[in-house]
């Protein structure tokens, strides 16, 4: 069955909002032990919320094992986002991984298209 390019754009999708969440968790972990009036942690937890529901809607478009993968790339926007928000380095080490991480999922994804082979009736 593979997937369909909607459900693939709302895992993207997804992966940005959990991303950004895990940003704005370290924004709130530096304002601990407040919690109630934590704008950060409290948004973040938002975000995580409404990224389930997103991920949920997704697999209504193909298989899992092929959509799921496609989390790892919030890895690559977690880097990212840290570099640009916290100013946190992007080492040659970390750039590698991330290369890593788009080849396994393009094997993934390439690999659904011809998986009959391997499917189990």
């Amino acid at each position: 069955m593979g997937a369909k390019l909607w459900a693939v754009v709302l895992v993207v999708f997804c992966t940005l909002l959990t991303s950004s969440a895990q940003i704005l968790y370290k924004f709130g972990a530096l304002r601990l032990p407040e919690i109630v009036t934590n704008v950060p942690l409290l948004v973040g937890i938002v975000l995580y919320a409404v990224a389930a529901v997103v991920l949920i809607v997704s697999f209504k478009g193909g298989d899992v094992t092929v959509l799921y993968p496609i989390i790892a790339t919030s890895y690559v926007w977690v880097a990212l986002l840290s570099y640009v928000f916290l100013g946190e380095l992007l080492s040659v080490l970390k750039f590698f991984g991330i290369l890593f991480i788009f080849s396994g999922i393009c094997c993934i994804g390439f690999g659904s298209r011809s998986s009959d082979v391997m499917r189990v009736p």
